[in-house]
């Protein structure tokens, strides 16, 4: 799995005219399911979306996470961070994983991120969205499992 993380102090989502997730602050966490993934996948990301000490203590040091810090999580869907851009200027997406069993993956990343502890809010699957959100930092994290598995 690829996920990008960013703190934020307001996010939405909106699909046909309609907000579909809505969160204060917290993290706005875009994530796509590739080929191969797993639930053990799914449990890493939510485990590090939660621990991941971006959120500032009151010295101004990133120590608090994302519970410390009182905030959501606003969990969205966007197969494109699949994308494969090493040859020619048209991405491939062919690492993704078929919608059907990504949609699945997603939501085990969406209950593994409630049993952390957090509140979350989901953008539609599948479903054409426009993100709205508050970059906070700013700051944004990368993560992607594949990257674990090699070390």
């Amino acid at each position: 799995m690829r996920a990008v993380v960013q703190r934020v102090s307001q996010a939405r989502v909106v699909t046909a005219g309609q907000v579909a997730g809505a969160i204060a602050e917290g993290l706005c966490v875009l994530v796509a399911a590739l080929s191969g993934d797993t639930e053990e996948d799914a449990r890493f990301i939510a485990h590090k979306v939660a621990s991941l000490r971006i959120f500032p203590d009151e010295e101004g040091r990133m120590n608090r996470d994302v519970r410390d810090a009182g905030g959501r999580v606003l969990l969205i869907s966007q197969f494109t961070l699949a994308a494969d851009t090493t040859s020619g200027t048209r991405p491939s997406f062919s690492a993704a994983l078929a919608p059907a069993e990504a949609e699945k993956l997603l939501q085990v990343l969406a209950t593994h991120l409630a049993n952390e502890g957090l509140t979350v809010a989901t953008g539609v699957f599948g479903a054409k969205m426009q993100v709205e959100l508050t970059n906070d930092g700013p700051v944004t994290i990368y993560l992607d499992t594949r990257e674990k598995r090699r070390n």
